[in-house]
């Protein structure tokens, strides 16, 4: 059974593009008749896909891009938050790339593996048990842009908290919260898509290494969660 609802989540954090502000009554609609939702979570998603009513769409680009695009603090590549710049990252986002191959689903090359729209996308066209248990396994991190988000006072913490309600919160989620309620701003000064470019070639790249490691258990599962926290405090 397919979930369009959480392809609607996919499209909606995504880059905006004309075809999206086109597709915003389908959208809706997918989102009220599908009802995956918890019913204030549905409200504020229905309410980010109604923001685009009318909505000039290079002042939405712009907008996704300052939000997005202008530092590490809300990148929406998972392993990001997880790995940084370390050798892990790679053989995750392999391991990533093995799993979508195994349920042919097949990605844009343009995009990494673990870009959070790609991956909702992938999701969507999951058994509901598999795309929970996944992202489940995927909260820690999702629930830290959520936070982020909402400190920020973004429409978009809607599609976090949308998820969390469908999966339920990391057992982390205070810990979390308090660390985004103490870390001020986010000041890296970087072109995130001269980064993500050369890092796509270290991951393309990873060659016969790679190979002999299969993955266990899911591709995206953060443990130990002292792991994950300490990857957050080496970010600040």
């Amino acid at each position: 059974m397919s979930m369009q609802t959480l392809k609607v989540l996919s499209l909606l954090l995504s880059y905006p593009e004309a075809e999206m502000l086109e597709a915003i009554d389908e959208m809706a609609e997918v989102v009220e008749q599908e009802n995956l939702l918890l019913e204030d979570h549905k409200k504020s998603v229905l309410a980010l896909i109604d923001s685009y009513r009318g909505a000039d769409l290079m002042d939405s680009q712009e907008d996704y891009v300052a939000l997005f695009d202008r530092g590490r603090f809300l990148s929406l590549h998972i392993f990001e938050h997880v790995h940084g710049e370390s050798r892990d990252r790679g053989q995750a986002m392999v391991n990533l790339l093995q799993m979508y191959e195994a349920h042919g689903f097949e990605m844009s090359t343009h995009e990494l593996p673990d870009y959070i729209p790609l991956f909702l996308e992938f999701l969507s066209q999951q058994e509901q048990a598999e795309a929970m248990q996944l992202l489940q396994d995927a909260m820690p991190v999702l629930s830290l842009l959520g936070a982020r988000l909402t400190e920020r006072g973004s429409e978009f913490r809607a599609i976090f908290d949308a998820l969390a309600g469908f999966a339920g919160e990391p057992d982390e989620l205070e810990e979390i919260r308090q660390q985004v309620a103490t870390e001020g701003e986010d000041e890296t000064v970087v072109y995130m898509d001269e980064i993500w470019e050369d890092e796509a070639v270290s991951f393309m790249g990873a060659g016969d290494a790679c190979k002999s490691q299969t993955p266990a258990a899911s591709p995206i599962t953060i443990t130990p969660r002292e792991q994950f926290l300490k990857a957050q405090n080496r970010s600040l």
